[in-house]
């Protein structure tokens, strides 16, 4: 049980690690770490690297022959725990304040995460090599028939909602900039 979620209980573990040095913080100086601050921005920044990591890493991977080196197994782990630590450290970064459009950005961000642990359920129930392709057997053709549907429908859920996180985070980004460097 463990060797298959090895990346789920890595992502845990560093998000135990991030949330214990966060509360260390917060204890030491008795005041929770501004979003607009250098290390409410850092969070923030680390968190949008490794989520960016997670949205393109593994769809280049995947969809090009350019990107070919490395188990697509592997992608998908590395997918995983970027996709776990990354929207943590976003959460962090808020200031546990959820208003306007970085607001939306955490909803989203939730959602997302939220969807991709659905999707990963549903991607386990297809039988697949260590290259990550498909192990068509006759005793299973109607689970696997269904378990594809399954997954062809996640995607048409997950992806649109991922373009409209990333937008939204771009936009937030952008605001951020703007309204606390070039107005001043």
């Amino acid at each position: 049980m463990l060797r298959g979620n090895l990346e789920l209980w890595f992502a845990f573990f560093t998000c135990l690690v991030l949330a214990g040095l966060y509360g260390f913080y917060v204890f030491w100086t008795r005041e929770i770490p501004a979003a607009g601050e250098l290390l409410g921005h850092a969070i923030g920044i680390l968190g949008f690297i490794l989520m960016l990591m997670t949205e393109t890493l593994y769809s280049l991977r995947k969809r090009t022959r350019l990107a070919s080196f490395g188990r697509m197994s592997t992608w998908l782990k590395i997918h995983i725990y970027t996709g776990v630590v990354g929207p943590f450290m976003v959460l962090l970064h808020t200031s546990w304040k959820f208003n306007g459009l970085a607001g939306a950005t955490t909803l989203l961000t939730v959602i997302i995460v939220i969807s991709g642990f659905v999707g990963r359920y549903v991607y386990t129930r297809i039988p697949r090599t260590l290259d990550g392709l498909e192990i068509e057997s006759a005793l299973s053709q109607a689970a696997l028939r269904q378990a594809r549907r399954l997954m062809a429908l996640w995607h048409t859920v997950h992806i649109p909602i991922g373009i409209a996180l990333f937008l939204s985070a771009f936009a937030h980004i952008f605001a951020a900039l703007y309204y606390s460097t070039l107005l001043k």
